[in-house]
Parts: structure tokens; sequence; C-alpha cells
């Protein structure tokens, strides 16, 4: 048998110092610390607005939430205790700030959260907090520049994976700060919606059996370690509690489990201990000390379990750790409470929470340990249960406390079980009051099918029900739902304790269509009977309601005597209306007649014990009563004020609120109150729905792929079914708010589709303008005129756009296409105009092309052959060529559909070009002009004036020929010194006549001022000169150094010439030079033979005589010998040695001296040339003359 300690207490804390237990779990055992939810957020955006709100709402509520910088430990790296925080959390809250992906940390935080949400490890509820979740989606605005920064600074699959996180995170069910009114209603928003997920993240007996395992570390048998359970209230801990001391009880040799340590006496005295261990009873009666040391004996080194459920104090902690000693080693103790500071202060660490339980785990453990007392109801407090004999389920939920506490998780579960929200307007509410004990629970029982506690009347009269009780009819159309008010007049409250029930009789008042009013039959007539205070409850609270509609006031008279309902029906009446005048009321209701509020009913059932079949029969005949009771004429006849069934559960907390506040009930304006929140919860599930929605998704992907046919046919058949939903669910509620709220719920629908609408817009733009150009290159290809095409086009790409614009139209939303019709207008302006403006480059380029071909190379050959005609014929080769190019260009223009002043500009543009190209050319002349003198020069010179090659005979004038050639160069000179395009006149030849050819200049002063000393021509101006004064002068004079050569040539094949014809002549002489003659004659003729056969001798000759030349003119022989000979002689042997050493070293030194590079000292000193020269110049022929 099982060993079960039941009450043990007045234990003290101190250990004995004798055999201390191990400590273990209470010291370093210790579990990381965990939260509810994780803060993820940028601190410069929301820290100290409305993440300090949020955390401080959370915190309110008791709900654990991790912000980083009141939840660090100082010391650690940020890094791993934001992950453990994160692993560590049920639900993250990731408030999307403007630069919030601008951090590097909370990109990583919202990577992991992601993650682990892909796991099902996290419930992550976003919050748009000044931001769009499109601008998230597509990661436009501000995000472009802050990922440009990320991708300079990381790599490119960690900023790949930030950029899929955000945009994951934007396709998720969040809440938008630019929709909330304020900050405060978005806290309270985001907090309702964190507890309701909290709620339902329940987890089973076995889950948290495996959790709790690790913790309790079974396999260990040293020492006595203790452990603690944690939960707060209505968590399921008690039966969580029983079921480990279930499991893990076989493995002890004594177990015990203190079903409730909050109402052990601290006496030991006073209490009993009863021991089942190993098939034997051992028990302690009051004061027996003896039967205590017999039990420590006993247990002394004996593995225990100890389970202490719903400790309260920390006394009775104390109590319970006296003498560990006496446990052996491996037991273990488990604490459970709902104060975890408790257990904090008594140094428990290893602490187990317990989360929430599923209702169907908490309903196997009632029925597998056969609990049935309303006390366990405590644990969970829903429940369902379904008759075997009967194809619906019925369905019990506490929906407020004894302590007066509103059950929010328990009635979303009830509603869910019993699909309440499916039933519109189409349901009834029924409540009961009467005293306690008066059979309550077992009429309802009865008469609905529920499963209300009932008292066990074997066990004394006592309180059974607590607080209110919800439960739905089994078998009554239409749906309806039961309440069980906690019973009047009972002792557990006392006689000045009826504060709860004034509030529990207002709140069924005010929720309920038919009150069900209990009373006893012997309780008619009797003025101090326990109907009255009820009644007057009633209709004192009646006072505070503003209700649009009747109440169905049924009294049920219980266990009827003999006495005739017709007797009864009107003393009761009588009574009801003395209560009715008797209670104080509110001017607007003074006389106001208790029919206006009230439709009283009165029936009358037998007594159940004594008359059971008798009682069912009459409660089976009540009950029809209920089928159909809201029909017209039915118990619930009046509809006006009815809340929809999808708001009973937020009006119900919403009504309990202003009553615990005591405050006047307002029920029309509550009703308005909940449209209001029922509205924009439905329009916030339909929103969240239509986000996720597969055909939006696949169209919102289509569009972003490319041009989607048939988009806003399609996009309002998806808003027609998300606004019929919200159409549907919403039906019943106000028709202001609801029509608002729809409004509100189309715009942002509207709101989150128009980017695709503006995307598809943005398809149908480019498709036309591709289009245009397409087809308007094409027609420009085939020869079609400019400005027809582009007229043509337009019009029909415009015609196309309008179409298709048409049927991406969507028809909830006014949306004006104009704008993007004027952008595709713009657009194809733009590319008109580009085109125009390339056809025009390519147009004007033409026609210079053919303007340069057509002057070029004229102009080229006409300067080249300067004459005094040469600017005539060039002036009228260019007016010729450009009239017939400016013709042909604009006549072209005239396609092209351009304004007056552009096309002048144009032709003006092309005018100019032609001069520019005449100019042009002839600054390229101008710069070859040097080259172009000397080939007139050449060509004059050595051609006669039949432009035949010129012969020489020895008989030409040379001086005649070199002026004739030198002329005709300075001609082209003066040709092309300026441009004469127009009509000026000017004496530039003559200027360079005079300053360059007329020899009469060599005779002017040499003070006379120089024509060509400047830089500019007299009455020219700069822009049309082409050579300055200086420039022809320096070109001259290089063109006269450059042609001295051929000149020089000409006299020298002159002068051979000559030589030659007179050596011929002297040829034909048979004699032998006279020179001949007269060395044979002084030689001999051996000795002239010898010199004529060897050469040498002459060269050695010739320089005895050079040397002999040379002494002659040193000594000067002659003046030497003008005094006498003798005197003569005496000087030239004293100088002769000194003169010829003289001599030598002279030689010397010029052999060593290199050759000058002069080339004037190269000329050949011949005078016929210098003759021929100085006819031209004499003052440049005496220079040379004194150089040489």
């Amino acid at each position: 048998m099982n060993t079960i300690l039941q009450n043990v207490s007045c234990f003290k804390r101190k250990v004995s110092s004798g055999r201390p237990f191990d400590s273990r779990s209470l010291s370093s055992s210790s579990t990381p610390q965990k939260y509810d939810v994780f803060l993820s957020f940028r601190g410069a955006d929301t820290r100290k607005n409305f993440v300090s709100f949020l955390y401080k709402q959370l915190e309110t509520k008791g709900i654990r939430a991790f912000k980083d910088d009141s939840a660090l430990v100082c010391g650690r790296s940020i890094a791993p205790v934001i992950v453990q925080g994160i692993k560590g959390s049920t639900i993250a809250v990731v408030v999307i700030s403007p630069t919030y992906p601008a951090s590097f940390w909370c990109l990583e935080e919202l990577v992991m959260i992601l993650k682990l949400e892909r796991e099902k490890l996290l419930t992550v509820v976003p919050i748009f907090y000044e931001v769009e979740p499109n601008d998230l989606k597509r990661q436009t605005g501000k995000l472009v520049k802050q990922f440009k920064k990320h991708e300079k600074r990381h790599s490119t699959e960690r900023v790949h994976s930030w950029r899929d996180a955000l945009n994951r995170l934007a396709t998720l069910s969040g809440d938008c700060s630019k929709i909330s009114e304020d900050d405060a209603t978005l806290v309270d928003r985001v907090t309702e919606r964190i507890s309701k997920i909290l709620s339902s993240n329940v987890i089973s007996f076995d889950e948290h059996m495996k959790r709790l395992y690790p913790l309790l570390d079974l396999n260990s048998n040293e020492g006595v370690q203790v452990s603690g359970i944690w939960g707060r209230g209505s968590k399921g801990r008690s039966a969580f509690a029983k079921h480990v001391y279930k499991n893990i009880s076989p493995d002890f040799e004594a177990h015990c489990f203190l079903e409730d340590v909050r109402s052990i006496s601290l006496h030991l005295q006073e209490e009993e201990l009863l021991f089942k261990m190993q098939g034997e009873v051992l028990m302690s009666a009051k004061s027996s000390h003896m039967c205590l040391d017999a039990i420590k004996a006993r247990l002394g080194n004996k593995k225990v379990l100890l389970v202490a459920n719903d400790v309260d104090k920390i006394e009775k902690l104390d109590a319970l750790a006296d003498e560990f000693s006496w446990f052996g080693p491996g037991s273990r103790i488990i604490i459970v409470t709902q104060d975890k500071h408790l257990l904090s202060s008594w140094g428990v660490k290893s602490v187990y929470e317990v989360e929430l339980l599923r209702c169907c785990e908490v309903r196997k453990l009632w029925r597998s340990e056969a609990i049935i007392r309303r006390d366990d109801h405590s644990l969970v407090s829903f429940h369902c249960t379904i008759d075997a004999d009967k194809s619906e389920g019925n369905c019990s939920v506490q929906l407020i406390d004894g302590d007066g506490t509103y059950n929010v998780s328990g009635i979303d579960h009830f509603i869910k079980e019993v699909k309440l929200g499916e039933c519109g307007l189409s349901y009834a509410v029924v409540s009961i009051m009467g005293p306690q004990s008066s059979g309550k629970s077992t009429l309802l029982n009865n008469l609905f099918g529920t499963n209300f506690m009932e008292m066990d009347a074997f066990k004394g009269r006592s309180q059974t029900t607590k607080g209110i009780w919800l439960a739905r009819c089994a078998g009554i159309e239409p749906c309806t739902l039961v309440m069980d008010l906690e019973g009047t007049d009972g002792r557990e409250r006392g006689e000045d304790d009826t504060a709860f029930e004034k509030q529990s009789a207002l709140f069924a008042l005010a929720i309920s269509d038919i009150v069900l009013i209990n009373m006893w039959c012997h309780d008619i007539g009797r003025e101090q009977a326990a109907n009255k205070p009820l009644l007057k409850t009633v209709f004192q609270v009646m006072m505070r309601l503003f209700s649009p509609r009747k109440t169905t006031m049924l009294f049920v008279i219980r266990d009827k005597t003999r006495t005739p309902l017709e007797n009864l029906e009107p003393v009761l009446r009588e009574d009801i209306q003395k209560i009715w005048d008797s209670v104080p009321k509110p001017e607007a209701h003074k006389e106001t007649p208790m029919s206006d509020f009230f439709n009283v009913e009165v029936v009358a059932l037998s007594s159940y014990e004594e008359k059971e079949e008798q009682f069912k029969e009459q409660v089976a005949s009540l009950r029809q009563r209920f089928m159909h009771s809201i029909a017209p004429g039915g118990l619930a006849g009046d509809r006006r004020g009815v809340i929809p069934a999808s708001g009973f559960a937020f009006s119900a907390d919403q009504i309990w609120r202003v009553i615990k506040e005591n405050k006047d009930l307002d029920l029309p304006a509550h009703k308005v109150m909940v449209a209001t929140v029922r509205c924009e919860e439905i329009s916030n599930e339909k929103f969240a729905h239509f986000i996720t929605n597969e055909d939006w998704r696949k169209l919102d992907e289509e569009v972003q792929a490319g041009p989607v046919s048939g988009f806003g046919k399609r996009l309002t058949s998806i808003l027609g079914s998300c606004l019929s939903e919200y159409d549907g669910e919403a039906t019943f509620f106000d028709e202001g708010v609801r029509s608002s709220k729809r409004h509100q719920l189309e715009e942002k629908l509207l709101q989150l589709v128009n980017p695709a609408f503006q995307d598809v817009l943005g398809h149908i733009r480019w498709g036309m303008l591709e289009k245009f150009k397409a087809s308007f290159d094409k027609a420009l290809e085939i020869g079609e005129g400019f400005s027809s095409a582009s007229t043509t086009w337009l019009k029909a790409c415009m015609d196309q756009f309008d179409e298709e614009c048409a049927g991406a139209i969507i028809e909830q939303a006014n949306w004006d296409t104009t704008k993007v019709r004027e952008k595709l207008v713009r657009d194809i302006e733009a590319h008109v105009s580009s085109v125009r403006t390339s056809k025009l480059s390519e147009l004007t380029s033409q026609y210079e092309t053919k303007l340069h071909t057509a002057l070029s190379e004229p102009v080229e050959a006409l300067l080249e052959g300067a004459s005094d005609q040469t600017w005539t014929t060039v002036k009228k080769l260019h007016g010729r060529e450009t009239e017939t190019a400016v013709s042909g260009f604009s006549s072209a223009l005239a396609a092209f559909d351009i304004e007056e002043e552009t096309r002048d500009k144009m032709v003006k543009s092309l005018q100019e070009y032609s001069r520019g190209v005449i100019e042009s050319k002839a600054k390229e002349e101008a710069g070859r002009v040097l080259m172009r003198m000397k080939d007139r020069f050449a060509t004059i010179f050595s051609n006669d004036a039949d432009s035949m090659p010129r012969v020489w005979t020895g008989n030409e004038d040379l001086r005649a020929i070199t002026k004739a050639a030198r002329s005709a160069s300075l001609k082209l000179l003066s040709v092309m010194a300026v441009m004469r395009l127009g009509d000026e006149t000017d004496n530039i030849e003559k200027t360079l006549s005079v300053a360059l050819l007329d020899s009469t200049t060599s005779k002017k002063s040499i003070t006379a001022s120089d024509p060509l000393a400047s830089s500019t021509w007299d009455d020219i101006p700069s822009s049309r000169t082409l050579i300055t004064p200086v420039h022809c002068k320096s070109i001259w004079r290089q063109f006269k150094t450059e042609t001295e050569y051929t000149v020089t040539q000409a006299i020298s094949a002159q002068a051979w010439l000559l030589y030659s014809q007179e050596a011929n002549k002297r040829g034909s002489n048979w004699l032998p030079p006279p020179w001949a003659i007269f060395a044979l004659i002084i030689l001999g003729f051996n000795e002239f033979m010898t010199l004529l056969r060897n050469p040498l001798y002459l060269g050695v000759l010739f320089v005895g005589f050079l040397l002999l030349k040379a002494l002659w003119t040193q000594l000067d022989i002659p003046g030497e010998f003008r005094n006498g000979a003798l005197p003569g002689i005496i000087s030239i042997s004293a100088k002769f040695v000194p003169t010829v050493m003289n001599l030598v070293k002279n030689l010397a030194a010029q052999g060593e001296t290199p050759p000058t590079a002069n080339p004037e000292n190269r000329r050949p000193s011949n005078n016929t040339s210098s003759n021929a020269s100085s006819s031209d110049n004499p003052t440049e022929h005496k220079s040379a003359s004194k150089t040489d």
C-alpha cells in the first residue's frame, strides 16, 4: 500500500547539526531565468516612450518581460544574455521603428527570433512603430540607405539573411502605430493580445513531467533535496502536484501528500499524523509525542517523499523544515505554492513553474483521481463533459470566482468550445438567484441538462457554488447560456458582506434575458423571508441600469404545498409591488411602473426530495417554455440592445469591471463600446487573414514578377470576400460602429494593396512605353514622317493604356490613374524628344558632312593656287554650297514639326558650320604657307613659261627669274595672310611687296618704322587674320634662307656651263698650256716627266710654296730690304727661327681644333654668286663679303 502522511505541522526550519541534509538543490542547481515576453527594440527610438510603457503594463499584468536595460546581469557580455532571453521566452515582441534596421544587434536578434518561430518554439508579435509594413516588405525608403551601409561592413550572406528576416516579419500579423489613436491604446491592445497568447499556450502534464524530472534528480541518493513548484492563480498547480506525487511516489519507501498546508495549524499537538508505510499504519493523536518519536524512529534512514501543497506562509516552511535529519538519504521535499517570493526567501532555487495546462489533461486527472468536490474546480476554471446518451456536449466555466476575479481565459475557451461566436443574435442568457442551499444548481441541472455541482446532503449544508458559473444548455434551441450565481445569505460571507451579492445581481440583470428567482414556498407572505432582501437587491440595482429592454423575471416557487398557485401568485405579486414601491428611484423613474422594467412570471415546483417524479415532470413542462425563447412573445422575446454572441465575453468582462468600480452602467453606451471593440477585433482579424490569404499573396507575387491580366477583377474578388466575411461576423453590432470599422478595414486593405496596384500601373505604363518605342522606331525605319508617326502611335498606345487601366481598377477603391497616365505621356514625349534630337543630330551631321565634302577640297585647291581671284571664287563656292545645303536641310526639318525659332537656329548653325569649314581649311593652309611658297618658288624657278623644266644654257637672266619666283611666292603669302569672304578690301599685298621686295627700303633710314613690326594688320580684325605681319616677315626670312641654296645651285650650274664652253674652246688648240711650256724649260724634260709620273712631288712643291709664301708674308721680306740688303739679311736671320716655330705652333693648334658646323663657312665663295645675290639685297651682300 502507498504510504501517505496526511497532516504535518509545527516543524522548525533549523537543521540538526548532527546530520545535515544535502542542500545541493538550494544553492547550486539554479535554472536559467525564464521570461514570458522578450522585447526586441531599438533603444534610440522607443526605449523612453512606447517600450517603457509596454514594459510597465506587462509587469503590472504579472507578465515577465525581458528588456535589455533592466534584465541584463552586470558583467556579462550582451550577446549570450540576449540569446538566453530569446530562447527562454514564450513570446517575442518585435518593435520595428525607423532606425531598427540600422542596428546590427537588432537585426541579429530578429534573425534568431524568426528562426525559433519557424521551429514553433516562439510566437512573434510584430509592432510597426512609425513605419509601414509594406516598406519592410519591399525594402524601400530609409531601408535602402541603411542596407547600403550594412553591405559595406558585413558579408553579402549576412545582409541577405537580414533582408529575408524583415521581409518575413512584414508578412506576420501585427499592430501598427499609425492606425492607432495613441500609444496608450496601442499598449493596451498589445498587452491584451499577449495575455490571450499566454492563456492559449498550454502544456500537457507529460511535457511538464519531462521538464521536471531533471530538476528532481531522482537517481541521486545524496542527502535531502528541496524543490519548489510555483504557479500563478488558476494554473492547475495543485492538479499537477498530485500528478507528480502519483508518478514518483512508488520510488520512495514512505511518501506523504499534504493536501492543504494553508489550513494546517502550526501546533503539532492539535494535528494528527498518519503514515502508511509498508502495509502498516502509524498514527499520532493529539499530544502524542511518543507516536511522533516512533515515526521518526521508523522513518530514520528511509527514502521519503513529502509534497506540501498550497503553502502560503514562510512560517509553514519553517515548521516543515525542522529535523530533516530524520529523513533518509535520497529523500525529496516538494513545496507547492503560488508565492514565488516565498520560495526565494526560503532559499529554494530549484523551482519549476507550472504554465497553463490543457483542459483535457486536467479532466483526465479529475476522473482518474475521482475528484468531485467543487474546491477542485479551482484547479482550472473550465471543464466539459459529454453525455453518452446525447450528441451534444455540455460545458461549464467559472465565469467569476469567489474573490470577484473575471476568468478571461476560461470564458474564451468556453466560447470556442460551444461555438457561441457563430450564433449571432440567436442566443439567450438565463441566470438564477436565490438563497444559499435552495437547490438552484439542482433546478438548473434538471431544467437545462447542465452539470453544476450540487450540494451533498449527507455531508451537511454548506456553500456549494462560489462566484458565478456559466454553462450551455443541452438540447435547447436557440443556444441558451445559464448562469448559476452564488447563493445569498451564506454563512461563509457573513451578514455584513453583501457587496458581492449586489454586484453579482446587477451583473446577472445586465447580461441576462431571463432571471430565475429561486424561493421557498413557505417564504411567501412572510415579511422577514429570505427572498425579501434578494428582491430589494434586484430592484435597487435595476435602477442603475439604463436598459432599453425588459427582463423576464421568472419566480420559481420551490417545494410547493397544497396551496394552489392561483392563491400564491397574487400574494407574491403584491409583495413584489410593495418592494418596488419602497425602493428609492431616480427622478426620471419616480412614477415608472415595474412593468416597464420587468416581465414577471411565476411557476411552482414540487419538492425534489419528496416528489422527485412530479418535480421532473413539472421541470420538463417548464423546459418547453425555454424552447425558441427569443421568438416574439417568448421569455426572451425583447431583443433590443442584445450584444452579438461574438462580443459576449468582452461585454461581460467590461460590465463586470464597471460594476466592480461601482459606476453607473449605461447599457446603450456599453453596447456601442462592445460593438467598437468587437468590430475592431473582427477588422484586425480579417486584415490579418487577408495578409496571409494565399490568393492575395500569389497575386502579389505575380505583380512583382510582371504584368498581371485581370488584376482588378481578381483583387476586387479577394477584397470583396474579406469585407463580406467582416460583414457576416459584424452584422449584429451597432450599425454606425460597424460601418465605421468597415470603412477603416477597407482603408487598411486598400492601403495594403495600393503598392501592388501601383506596380500593376507601372507594368502597364512600362509595357505601353516599350510598345510605343518599338512601333515608333519601326515606323521611322519604313520612312513614315516623324511627326505623323509620333502622333499616330501616341494615340494608339494611350488608348490601349486606358483600356488596360480599366481592367486593373479595384471596385472598392476610387483610385485615379491620371498621374500614371500623365507620367506615360511625359515618358513618351521624352522618348520622342530623344529620338527627335537623335534624328536631328544625324540629319545635321549628314548635311555637315556634305558641306565638308563640298567645300574642303575645293577650298584647299583654290588656296593652294592663290591669286587675286582666289577669295572671290571661295566666296562664291561657299555661297552656292551653303544655299544648297540649307535648302535641303530646311525641307528635312519640316517633317519634324519643330518650332520656327528652333529651325532657324539649326539653319543658322549649319551656315556657321559652312563658314567654319572654310575658316578651318584656311587656317590649315595658312599653317602650310611656307611649304606652299617654296613649292611655288621651285615651280616658277625650275620651269619656263610653258611649264617645262628649265634647261640652263648659261645665257639666262638669273636675277629676273629669281625675282619673278619670289614675287609669286610673296603673292601667295599675301593671299593667305587674311580671310576675304566679305566685300572688304585691303592693301596687304602692297605692304608685303614694299617691305620685302622693294630694294629702295634698304636706303631708308635706320630709324624709319617697319610696317611688318606689328601683330595686327591695319583695318583688319583679328578674327579674319590668318598670318600676322610679324609672322609674315619671319616666314619670308625663312623662305629666302631655304631657297638661297636653289639659287646658288643655279648660279654654279651657269658658271660651270660657261667654264665648260671656254674649256671646249681651249681644247681645240694643240699646243700645251703656257705654264707647261715654262715648266719644261725650267726643269728639263726628265724632271718634268718625273713630276707628271709622280704627282706627290707636286704636293711637296705646293706645300713648299705655301711655306715660302707664309714666311714671305710673316717676315715681310720686301719691307726688310727697304733699307738695304745687309740690314734686311740681318733682320731676316734674327726673325727666321722664331717665325718658323710660330708657324709650326699655329699649324699644331689648328690641327687640334674641331671643324666648325656653320654651313656658311662651307659655302663656296663664288664671285659670280656674290654678284647675283647682291642684285636683290646689296646690304646683305656686303655683309656676307665682309664675313667671307
